[in-house]
């Protein structure tokens, strides 16, 4: 996903009105991303583009990693979703309107653990008082021990 400017994000998506706000980018409304956004419209939580992939080549399969990559970078510049990494690099999705949230990442088991925006406040606000620096809550990700983790380690 690039780094351009988004939409700020919407107190609900209108799916309905995704369409002609593709084409107002220049870009044509075709089959697959039909497709693509009519899966992000069902999907809850977090989803990854391999997901996102795979559940539109149930529906249409001349569905390409490119168009979906493509038109989700559109969808990021309109506010519908937004993105965050795990930690293996993979980009994980958000689709609006969801909370403001980071992610608590355990380095020894993989658990992700969503950060709420309330938690990180006081981070995101030093940050931005000592750096003057405005961070992007959906773009962190911390990595670290899981209280599981931990445990074992402590227990070894």
């Amino acid at each position: 996903m690039n780094a351009r400017a988004a939409e700020p994000p919407s107190s609900s998506v209108a799916w309905d009105r995704i369409p002609d706000r593709v084409r107002a980018r220049g870009l044509r409304w075709t089959p697959q991303r039909a497709t693509l956004v009519s899966v992000l419209a069902q999907a809850e939580g977090h989803v990854t583009v391999s997901q996102l992939i795979e559940r539109c080549r149930e529906l249409e399969p001349d569905t390409t990693p490119s168009t979906v990559y493509r038109t989700l970078d559109v969808l990021e510049t309109l506010g519908v979703i937004s993105h965050s990494h795990g930690r293996d690099g993979r980009q994980i999705l958000h689709v609006r309107p969801a909370r403001a949230h980071g992610h608590l990442i355990c380095s020894t088991c993989g658990s992700e653990e969503d950060l709420p925006s309330a938690e990180a406040s006081t981070f995101l606000h030093a940050i931005q008082r000592d750096r003057d620096f405005v961070a992007s809550l959906d773009h962190l990700s911390v990595t670290g021990l899981c209280h599981a983790c931990r445990s074992s380690v402590a227990s070894d």
